[in-house]
Protein backbone atom coordinates (compact mmCIF):
# COMPACT_ATOMS: atom_id res chain seq x y z
CA UNK A 1 0.00 0.00 0.00
CA UNK A 2 1.82 3.09 -1.50
CA UNK A 3 0.10 5.40 1.16
CA UNK A 4 0.62 3.38 4.47
CA UNK A 5 3.00 5.55 6.25
CA UNK A 6 5.23 4.34 9.72
CA UNK A 7 3.98 5.97 12.88
CA UNK A 8 7.46 6.74 13.44
CA UNK A 9 7.67 8.65 10.50
CA UNK A 10 5.17 11.13 11.41
CA UNK A 11 7.55 13.57 12.34
CA UNK A 12 8.58 13.56 8.73
CA UNK A 13 5.46 15.58 8.45
CA UNK A 14 4.74 18.16 10.87
CA UNK A 15 6.88 21.36 12.15
CA UNK A 16 6.86 23.81 14.69
CA UNK A 17 4.08 26.47 14.75
CA UNK A 18 2.18 24.49 12.11
CA UNK A 19 -1.68 24.43 11.45
CA UNK A 20 -3.70 21.14 12.47
CA UNK A 21 -7.18 20.32 11.76
CA UNK A 22 -8.16 17.06 14.46
CA UNK A 23 -11.38 15.09 13.62
CA UNK A 24 -13.32 13.96 16.34
CA UNK A 25 -16.28 15.11 18.85
CA UNK A 26 -15.94 14.64 22.56
CA UNK A 27 -12.50 12.49 21.25
CA UNK A 28 -15.09 10.53 19.15
CA UNK A 29 -13.42 9.94 16.01
CA UNK A 30 -9.88 11.04 16.79
CA UNK A 31 -6.87 9.59 16.13
CA UNK A 32 -5.82 9.44 19.30
CA UNK A 33 -2.58 7.39 19.11
CA UNK A 34 -1.78 10.02 16.08
CA UNK A 35 -2.25 12.53 18.57
CA UNK A 36 0.08 10.42 21.13
CA UNK A 37 2.80 10.15 18.75
CA UNK A 38 2.73 14.38 18.20
CA UNK A 39 3.03 14.48 21.84
CA UNK A 40 6.13 12.37 21.41
CA UNK A 41 7.42 13.96 18.90
CA UNK A 42 6.92 17.90 21.14
CA UNK A 43 6.28 19.84 18.00
CA UNK A 44 5.30 23.00 19.61
CA UNK A 45 3.41 26.21 19.00
CA UNK A 46 0.32 24.32 16.91
CA UNK A 47 -2.36 25.98 15.97
CA UNK A 48 -5.67 23.31 16.42
CA UNK A 49 -8.64 23.58 14.61
CA UNK A 50 -11.19 20.92 16.43
CA UNK A 51 -14.60 20.75 17.02
CA UNK A 52 -13.37 21.06 21.21
CA UNK A 53 -10.60 20.58 23.51
CA UNK A 54 -10.74 16.87 24.38
CA UNK A 55 -11.33 15.41 27.52
CA UNK A 56 -8.93 15.32 30.42
CA UNK A 57 -5.90 13.16 29.81
CA UNK A 58 -7.55 11.97 26.31
CA UNK A 59 -7.68 13.22 22.56
CA UNK A 60 -6.23 16.81 22.13
CA UNK A 61 -6.17 17.36 25.92
CA UNK A 62 -2.39 15.58 25.49
CA UNK A 63 -1.18 18.72 23.28
CA UNK A 64 -2.98 20.91 25.79
CA UNK A 65 -1.54 19.90 29.07
CA UNK A 66 2.33 19.30 27.62
CA UNK A 67 1.87 22.86 26.33
CA UNK A 68 2.14 22.02 22.64
CA UNK A 69 -1.25 23.96 21.51
CA UNK A 70 -0.67 28.11 20.70
CA UNK A 71 -4.27 28.74 19.79
CA UNK A 72 -6.94 26.46 19.84
CA UNK A 73 -9.91 27.59 17.14
CA UNK A 74 -13.08 25.28 18.43
CA UNK A 75 -16.82 25.08 19.43
CA UNK A 76 -16.36 24.43 23.03
CA UNK A 77 -13.89 23.66 25.81
CA UNK A 78 -15.90 23.35 28.61
CA UNK A 79 -15.68 19.64 28.92
CA UNK A 80 -11.33 19.90 29.61
CA UNK A 81 -11.12 22.78 32.37
CA UNK A 82 -7.21 22.95 31.89
CA UNK A 83 -8.01 24.62 28.35
CA UNK A 84 -10.31 27.10 30.25
CA UNK A 85 -7.79 27.61 32.56
CA UNK A 86 -4.97 27.83 30.09
CA UNK A 87 -7.07 30.51 28.03
CA UNK A 88 -7.88 32.97 31.17
CA UNK A 89 -4.40 33.13 32.14
CA UNK A 90 -3.59 33.73 28.82
CA UNK A 91 -1.03 31.22 28.10
CA UNK A 92 -3.08 29.55 25.19
CA UNK A 93 -5.24 31.44 22.46
CA UNK A 94 -9.07 30.14 22.37
CA UNK A 95 -11.30 31.22 19.52
CA UNK A 96 -14.72 30.25 19.65
CA UNK A 97 -16.92 29.50 16.79
CA UNK A 98 -20.29 28.36 16.77
CA UNK A 99 -20.25 24.75 15.80
CA UNK A 100 -22.32 24.89 12.22
CA UNK A 101 -20.18 28.02 11.74
CA UNK A 102 -17.40 25.86 12.46
CA UNK A 103 -18.23 23.18 9.82
CA UNK A 104 -19.50 25.52 7.33
CA UNK A 105 -15.76 27.45 7.46
CA UNK A 106 -14.05 24.60 7.09
CA UNK A 107 -15.92 22.91 3.97
CA UNK A 108 -16.18 26.46 2.35
CA UNK A 109 -12.35 25.98 2.61
CA UNK A 110 -12.35 23.00 0.74
CA UNK A 111 -14.80 23.75 -1.30
CA UNK A 112 -12.32 27.31 -2.05
CA UNK A 113 -15.25 29.62 -1.25
CA UNK A 114 -14.50 33.04 -0.18
CA UNK A 115 -16.08 32.79 2.89
CA UNK A 116 -19.93 31.76 4.43
CA UNK A 117 -23.39 33.82 4.92
CA UNK A 118 -25.22 33.10 8.08
CA UNK A 119 -27.20 34.86 10.76
CA UNK A 120 -25.62 33.21 13.81
CA UNK A 121 -24.24 35.39 16.39
CA UNK A 122 -26.08 38.67 14.93
CA UNK A 123 -26.52 40.72 17.64
CA UNK A 124 -24.02 39.08 19.94
CA UNK A 125 -20.06 39.40 20.59
CA UNK A 126 -19.75 37.08 17.97
CA UNK A 127 -20.34 39.51 15.42
CA UNK A 128 -17.65 42.15 16.52
CA UNK A 129 -15.28 43.01 13.90
CA UNK A 130 -16.62 41.21 11.41
CA UNK A 131 -18.30 42.24 8.15
CA UNK A 132 -22.18 42.22 7.94
CA UNK A 133 -24.18 42.04 4.37
CA UNK A 134 -27.52 42.54 4.06
CA UNK A 135 -29.52 40.23 1.59
CA UNK A 136 -33.30 40.08 0.68
CA UNK A 137 -34.03 42.52 3.93
CA UNK A 138 -32.05 40.40 6.59
CA UNK A 139 -28.50 40.70 8.32
CA UNK A 140 -26.06 38.01 8.00
CA UNK A 141 -22.05 37.57 9.35
CA UNK A 142 -19.79 36.83 6.39
CA UNK A 143 -17.56 34.23 8.19
CA UNK A 144 -14.30 33.63 6.51
CA UNK A 145 -13.22 29.98 5.31
CA UNK A 146 -10.73 27.93 7.44
CA UNK A 147 -7.76 26.00 6.01
CA UNK A 148 -4.90 24.40 8.01
CA UNK A 149 -1.63 22.57 7.16
CA UNK A 150 -2.43 19.22 8.28
CA UNK A 151 -5.21 17.13 9.30
CA UNK A 152 -5.15 14.22 11.18
CA UNK A 153 -8.63 12.11 10.91
CA UNK A 154 -9.97 8.62 12.71
CA UNK A 155 -10.87 6.30 9.76
CA UNK A 156 -12.45 3.00 10.67
CA UNK A 157 -12.03 1.10 7.87
CA UNK A 158 -9.55 2.00 4.77
CA UNK A 159 -8.83 0.12 1.46
CA UNK A 160 -5.20 -0.20 -0.14
CA UNK A 161 -6.11 2.99 -2.73
CA UNK A 162 -6.93 5.59 0.77
CA UNK A 163 -10.23 5.08 0.77
CA UNK A 164 -12.21 5.54 3.80
CA UNK A 165 -15.13 4.56 6.10
CA UNK A 166 -16.53 5.72 9.40
CA UNK A 167 -18.67 4.14 11.86
CA UNK A 168 -21.40 5.92 13.33
CA UNK A 169 -20.82 9.23 14.56
CA UNK A 170 -16.70 9.09 14.26
CA UNK A 171 -17.58 10.41 10.84
CA UNK A 172 -18.76 14.28 12.36
CA UNK A 173 -15.81 16.55 11.38
CA UNK A 174 -13.78 13.59 9.69
CA UNK A 175 -15.04 14.49 6.32
CA UNK A 176 -15.21 18.13 5.60
CA UNK A 177 -11.84 18.40 7.20
CA UNK A 178 -10.32 15.97 4.42
CA UNK A 179 -11.16 18.47 1.96
CA UNK A 180 -9.64 21.52 3.57
CA UNK A 181 -5.78 20.71 4.71
CA UNK A 182 -2.65 20.42 2.21
CA UNK A 183 -1.94 16.70 4.02
CA UNK A 184 -4.25 14.18 5.27
CA UNK A 185 -3.37 11.78 7.30
CA UNK A 186 -5.73 8.95 8.21
CA UNK A 187 -5.36 6.57 11.49
CA UNK A 188 -6.72 3.83 10.35
CA UNK A 189 -8.78 0.58 12.97
CA UNK A 190 -8.34 -1.67 9.94
CA UNK A 191 -7.18 -1.83 6.46
CA UNK A 192 -8.25 -4.22 3.65
CA UNK A 193 -7.65 -4.71 -0.11
CA UNK A 194 -11.41 -2.79 -1.15
CA UNK A 195 -13.91 -0.64 0.16
CA UNK A 196 -17.00 -0.94 -2.23
CA UNK A 197 -17.13 2.95 -3.81
CA UNK A 198 -21.14 2.87 -2.89
CA UNK A 199 -20.09 2.74 0.91
CA UNK A 200 -16.94 5.31 0.77
CA UNK A 201 -17.22 8.47 2.94
CA UNK A 202 -13.72 10.05 2.18
CA UNK A 203 -12.18 9.33 -1.34
CA UNK A 204 -8.53 8.56 -1.69
CA UNK A 205 -7.94 11.68 -3.62
CA UNK A 206 -7.93 13.43 -0.81
CA UNK A 207 -5.56 11.00 1.46
CA UNK A 208 -1.78 11.55 1.14
CA UNK A 209 -1.07 9.10 4.02
CA UNK A 210 -2.34 6.15 5.97
CA UNK A 211 -1.80 5.20 9.72
CA UNK A 212 -2.51 1.59 10.70
CA UNK A 213 -3.70 1.77 14.56
CA UNK A 214 -1.86 -1.77 16.56
CA UNK A 215 -5.33 -2.47 18.63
Amino acid sequence: MKKLLNINNLKDHVFDGMSIMVGGFMVVGTPEFIVDELVNIGVKDLTLICNDAGLPGKGIAKLITNGQVKTLIASHIGLNPEAGQLMSAGKMECILIPQGTLAERIRAGGAGLGGILTPTGIGTIVEEGKQIINTNGKDFILELPLRADLAILEGTTVDEYGNVVYTKTTRNFNPVMATATDLVIVGAREIIKRIDPDNVMTPHIFVDYVIKEEL
